[in-house]
């Protein structure tokens, strides 16, 4: 293993010039940084997104064009319009509104990523020539060279061995000599056509590009220094956590911790990568390092909110004493590509929660007519929406006495639809109404954390 990083930087990271400037005094500051992952500008993927699901009225539709030319206009300005990258974006610009055109009159998932992957493509073009002209050996690379994935657009799933391979082929010599720019978020299938890796995928990215690169380190820069305890838009008292173990992350991440995206730690858990989550914003500021294992390994991490979840019941006759149910429902939900997070059981029904927070890159639904249909043809099917899931993290809980009495006694009154706890000694979780979710999370905090 090498003891060079990968940075990545989120949209509000890179969405001006001065963000653009506050980035590449970070990246420096570190001489071991030698890759950099970007997502596109702040505010332009929810853009293309929109154009990408069909913008009939023409008006609209280039002024929304137009709002994302302005993003990359300003950065532009900031370089002095060199012909060579102006001509560039313009070409960028030039084909969103053709794909636009052509997503009036029908759209797909192939379309939509065809679309969103130009926010990333100009971000890190731009953003190598923002390095370039304070002096910087900075170098631009299509990570669709690398980033091999399966067909599943808008949530495209990384083909690992063989993007071990195309890094080693295609990144290993480049890093050793520059600073190389590269995009979050996106792929290409076997034959070449554009794939993304779903909403908050280029967190995913970098680390699975210091994984294949078999990087030291891998840094998450963001809008806020470090993990908290809560998100302190809710509680006021949330603090950030120096230090906090692959397990937990990985919990706190898949339920609701918008600092990270959850597939992130898999990487980085493989390859025994530490990660470093801070704010490039403020980067003196510190932040929280994910390592495999910390010394401090409190009951009560942190509470992580997860809000807009789905709670669909299936309910048959046919359970009772029967054997492979179960394992027919898991396969209707693996064929349409959805992942289950809470599971509870009965003799007769089972009941299972979906995040329906946009899990593909044009943040459509997930329940689809024809997962509904292929569900009611083995089970009755009670579909609850308007629902938040709340996560307490932490350790040793499912072996720790009295442990879930203080939890339930913190939140006494508010009604729990469902509750999972047992499987992971890290967390509790359950399901509340979304009206609820927050007053949860504040009692936990106060009774739990502060």
């Amino acid at each position: 293993m090498s003891d060079f990083c990968v940075a990545k930087f989120g949209g509000t990271s890179v969405a001006n010039s001065d963000a653009m400037l506050n980035c590449m005094r970070i990246v420096t500051a570190n001489p071991k940084t030698k890759l950099v992952v970007l997502s596109a500008s702040a505010g332009v993927t929810n853009l293309l997104v929109k154009l990408a699901n069909g913008v009939a009225d023409e008006a609209e539709r280039e002024e929304t064009i137009s709002k994302i030319s302005a993003i990359q206009n300003q950065i532009l300005d900031y370089l002095g319009h060199p012909e060579a990258i102006s001509g560039e974006i313009k070409n960028h610009i030039d084909q969103i509104r053709i794909l636009a055109r052509e997503a009036v009159y029908e759209t797909n998932d192939v379309l939509v990523d065809r679309i969103v992957c130009n926010g990333e493509l100009m971000s890190t073009k731009l953003f190598t020539e923002v390095m370039k002209k304070n002096g910087y050996d900075a170098v631009w690379f299509d990570v669709r060279k690398v980033m091999r994935t399966d067909n599943n657009f808008g949530k495209a799933a990384p083909i690992i061995e063989v993007l071990r391979i195309q890094a080693q082929k295609e990144l290993s010599d480049l890093v050793q000599n520059h600073i190389v720019i590269t995009q979050g978020f996106i792929g290409s299938n076997a034959e070449g056509q554009t794939t993304t890796l779903g909403r908050g995928g280029s967190d995913y990215s970098a680390a699975l590009l210091g994984e294949a690169l078999n990087f030291g380190e891998v840094e998450i820069w963001t809008d806020v220094p470090g993990i908290y305890t809560t998100d302190p838009r809710i509680v006021s008292t949330a603090h950030a956590i120096p230090e906090i173990s692959f397990a937990e992350a990985a919990e706190m991440a898949t339920f609701g911790a918008k600092i990270l995206h959850p597939a992130t730690v898999q990487p980085a858990m493989r390859a025994n990568i530490p990660v470093f989550v801070g704010s490039s914003k403020e980067p003196r500021a510190g932040g929280t390092w994910i390592r495999p294992d910390t010394d401090s390994k409190p009951l009560f991490r942190a509470v992580a909110i997860r809000k807009n979840q789905i709670l669909l019941t299936l309910k048959t006759a046919r359970m009772v004493g029967a054997c492979g149910f179960l394992s027919t429902a898991f396969g209707i939900f693996a064929k349409h590509g959805l992942s289950v997070d809470l599971v509870t059981t009965s003799e007769q029904s089972i009941a299972v929660t979906l995040d329906n927070t946009g899990t593909k890159s044009n943040g459509q639904s997930i329940l689809s007519e024809a997962l509904l249909a292929d569900l009611r043809q083995i089970a009755s099917v009670k579909i609850e929406e308007d629902l938040s899931l709340i996560a307490l993290i932490g350790n040793h809980m499912s072996r720790t006495p009295g442990s879930e009495s203080k939890v339930f006694s913190a939140i006494f009154d508010i009604p729990i639809r469902l509750i999972c706890y047992g499987a992971s000694s890290h967390n509790t979780c359950f399901l509340v109404h979304s009206k609820d979710g927050e007053e949860a999370v504040r009692r936990l905090h106060v009774h739990l954390l502060d």
